[in-house]
């Protein structure tokens, strides 16, 4: 049985413990802390002595709200990257577009539309994509996952028509004639249209999910949810399992649908590899238009790009009495509940249903789930605290979109508070943050940082008190010690796995990281920059390889 000692700096996330010099593993698990010269007595002959140095040694991230397994195949190069992060410019993505289309006569699925940070698109129809891909296939997803456009072609090969029924909680847009307009909004219809491509993509998916393993260990995660788990992938899982070790924890989240149930027994799996709970969409993106709010989107020229009219609000996908249909098919059997939900109306719609369910059933220690939780505010993070539900917040929206949210969508009230990690913590919960598959990139320490200062790219401080004449919208920033739980011991109690992952303790899984700095030594600008040098996944070194 190989062991390691490492020595050096350590940061357990063990509350009110004191630094230890030294971690040894035994194994794949953790089996002792404290002074080096102690360990060294008990490592076995032969143990790998690792010397930290200036490096820092804590344990694996955790991401709670990720898209694995969607996130292999829009990141595989069956799948045309235009992601803002990739590809900055509107010229950029309409030329990627054109090239890939005169490449790729069988079809092409491109991911990461964006007119708000990629200024100067316009919204495409299903005519300007005829006019741009002709008979090849095309379908364009936003960058959200909330929406797609397609062009005939697309449409005829997934099966779409004019007469096509909407998917439970999506649609299909219809002009005046009752023709398609090149438009699916929410997940069931993304999922319908871009069925021929991720089919494509999904053959070799143990190639992809392979590669995508080795991004996620790379930027120090051991543990990550799949929040969009389709029971098929199953398959594809136990292959990739038979060919070579996973080297990352699933927890998975199966999508919910109206009338369905849970695919596997409730007790399933293993330390590895668990199906814990359900996923529902209550409302959708803010950068499609279609949260759930009390208050309007601003009239402005980047909410004429997305074709709001002036006033809009966006709706739900499932209102309150068919988020109760949908959680009694699950709650009762014991299932973790997840909703997606942004906006205001949206959040109080789940709270009142989920409180239903909860008191119709007498749950307790359930951890249902708000996700995103853009708009929530501090009375609505009251009440989740009361009732037991916890959060996890998209900190990472105010790095990218912290400006739109102000100045082009909600306004310095509303924009202002986005993603209130603040309000969170003073009603008691234990938030979690989140990049949600391929929306940001995956980047924790990033997150960690932002939450801290609520700073966008910009470096505007998106709620400070130089907004709303001066008056602060929220109570900007958190503390390093509780950035730092948001992907160690909080998001491992948010998965039910705070017993075997999330700090450096005995009998754990040494599932462990060595960064190149100690983050309670630098700011949130250095913090944010974190380099992971090296991922441990139960005992065994996986990054670099």
């Amino acid at each position: 049985m190989a062991s390691r000692l490492f020595i050096g700096r350590i940061t357990t996330m063990v509350d009110g413990a004191p630094a230890p010099e030294a971690v040894l593993v035994t194994g794949d698990r953790i089996a002792a802390v404290g002074p080096a010269d102690e360990l060294r007595m008990l490592a076995p002959d032969g143990t790998d002595i690792v010397e930290l140095g200036a490096n820092c040694l804590m344990p694996g991230l955790i991401e709670p709200h990720g898209h694995p397994t969607a996130a292999a195949v829009l990141l595989s190069d069956d799948v045309l990257d235009i992601r803002p992060v990739t590809l900055a410019t509107a010229d950029e993505v309409m030329a990627a577009l054109a090239t890939a289309v005169a490449q790729s006569p069988g079809g092409v699925l491109a991911n990461g539309w964006d007119p708000l940070l990629q200024k100067g698109l316009v919204t495409p129809t299903i005519q300007s994509l005829d006019a741009l891909a002709g008979s090849t296939p095309l379908v364009v997803l936003h960058n959200s996952g909330h929406s797609v456009y397609f062009n005939t072609a697309a449409a005829r090969a997934a099966g779409v028509t004019d007469e096509t029924a909407d998917p439970a909680g999506a649609s299909f847009e219809h002009d005046e004639n009752g023709h398609l307009t090149g438009l699916g909004l929410e997940s069931g219809a993304v999922f319908l249209v871009c069925a021929p491509v991720l089919q494509r993509a999904e053959a070799d998916f143990v190639r992809v999910f392979g590669d995508e393993v080795g991004r996620i260990n790379a930027a120090g995660v051991t543990t990550i949810a799949d929040l969009s788990w389709q029971a098929a992938t199953r398959v594809g899982l136990e292959a990739l399992q038979a060919e070579h070790p996973l080297t990352v924890r699933l927890r998975l989240y199966e999508m919910s649908a109206p009338g369905a149930h849970a695919t596997v027994p409730r007790e399933n799996g293993d330390d590895l590899v668990k199906q814990i709970g359900v996923k529902t969409w209550a409302d959708g993106s803010p950068w499609v238009g279609n949260i759930a709010t009390s208050f309007p989107y601003l009239d402005t020229k980047a909410t004429r790009v997305m074709g709001l009219e002036p006033g809009h609000r966006g709706g739900l996908n499932f209102d309150r009495q068919q988020i109760v249909v949908i959680a009694r098919q699950y709650a009762p059997d014991g299932w973790q509940l997840a909703c997606h939900a942004h906006g205001d109306l949206a959040i109080d719609a789940t709270l009142d249903a989920w409180q239903q369910v909860i008191d119709e059933n007498g749950l307790r220690d359930h951890r249902f789930r708000l996700e995103h939780v853009g708009a929530m505010t501090a009375a609505q993070f009251e009440r989740a605290a009361r009732l037991g539900v916890s959060v996890s917040v998209f900190t990472d929206h105010l790095y990218y979109w912290g400006d739109v949210l102000v100045d082009d969508l909600f306004g310095p009230e509303h924009g202002g508070r986005w993603a209130d990690t603040a309000s969170a913590l003073a009603a008691g919960l234990e938030p979690t943050f989140h990049n949600d598959g391929t929306v940001t990139p995956l980047e924790p320490f990033r997150n960690m940082a932002v939450a801290m200062t609520r700073q966008s790219r910009s470096g505007r401080v998106v709620g400070g008190a130089d907004e709303a004449g001066g008056r602060a919208a929220v109570a900007v920033g958190i503390g390093i010690d509780d950035a730092l739980r948001a992907h160690t011991t909080w998001a491992a109690k948010q998965l039910f796995a705070e017993d075997i992952v999330g700090s450096i303790e005995v009998g754990k899984y040494a599932d462990l990281i060595v960064i190149d700095r100690d983050p309670y030594a630098v700011t949130p600008d250095e913090l944010a920059t974190t380099r992971v040098l090296a991922t441990y996944f139960a005992g065994d070194l996986v990054t670099p390889a």
